[in-house]
């Protein structure tokens, strides 16, 4: 048998190497062909249908007709302060409790009552009951820390389902008074009344339950007074109850109590 008839090898003898520069073999049957990478023209060419398209865009948008302006953008009004002692639930509340309005003022269309803190109760039940105001909006407080009238404003701010109106009562307090609660008139002023105490330390007589709500028991201070330190202050009264005093901020480690050492047993050397 000559040496071209002999039985092929079990492994075929290694492909010749391609020359440099050789195109890539044919993809494998099934598989799909490899992309080629874009040339230079196609790059440049959908560069300049993006630019052409961005720029018919903007020309579009300034051929486009302009929207006409409302009258209070082409002349806009500076609201101002009106007396409101002739609204009508001004003028209900004033009938229905004696004393009751110290000053009324509308301004862009909210109206707002100075009222005495001590009637507070019977003007809020006048206002739910005899006008509507079902729905207390907020409960909050403003520091005025040198008005001489009454270091605080509590303010309510109240909302009527019917027509959608809201009026707003202001009660000049001093720093040293307390305020009866509303919690009678509007359970949701249970929380609002705790946060005002908690900001602002302002007390509500006859509150069901007075606690701090954002900060925790034992907090030195209140965030939202105007003499509160702007930094903040370190305390943590209530969370190391055994390292810091009741009220108090941390101790430098020098002015903790060192505990004495415990007996081990060994006796001493």
């Amino acid at each position: 048998m000559s040496d071209n008839e002999k039985t092929p090898p079990d492994h075929p003898p290694d492909a010749p190497e391609k020359p440099a520069g050789a195109a890539p073999d044919a993809a494998p049957a099934g598989g799909e062909a490899p992309k080629a990478a874009p040339t230079d023209e196609e790059k440049a060419a959908k560069i300049a249908a993006a630019k052409a398209k961005a720029a018919a865009a903007k020309a579009a948008k300034e051929a486009a007709p302009e929207e006409p302006k409302q009258p209070w953008e082409t002349k806009p009004v500076t609201p101002e302060h009106e007396d409101a002692s002739a609204d009508p639930d001004v003028a209900a509340l004033a009938a229905a409790v004696d004393g009751s309005v110290l000053a009324a003022d509308r301004f862009a269309g909210d109206v707002t009552v100075t009222v005495p803190a001590a009637k507070i109760v019977d003007i809020c039940r006048a206002l739910k009951t005899g006008r509507g105001f079902k729905f207390l909006v907020d409960l909050t407080a403003i520091d005025w820390r040198e008005r001489e009238q009454g270091r605080f404003d509590v303010v309510y701010w109240m909302h009527r389902f019917d027509d959608s109106k809201r009026i707003r009562l202001l009660a000049a307090l001093p720093a040293e008074c307390s305020i009866a609660s509303v919690t009678g008139v509007w359970r949701t002023a249970n929380w609002l009344e705790r946060e005002v105490y908690d900001m602002f330390g302002i007390h509500f007589e006859g509150h069901p339950a007075l606690e701090r709500i954002l900060t925790w028991e034992g907090f030195n201070g209140h965030p939202l007074r105007k003499d509160f330190p702007v930094e903040g202050i370190d305390t943590g009264a209530a969370i190391y109850p055994d390292v810091y005093p009741p009220g108090g901020g941390p101790l430098r480690p020098e002015e903790l109590e060192q505990p004495e050492p415990k007996a081990d047993g060994k006796g001493e050397s």
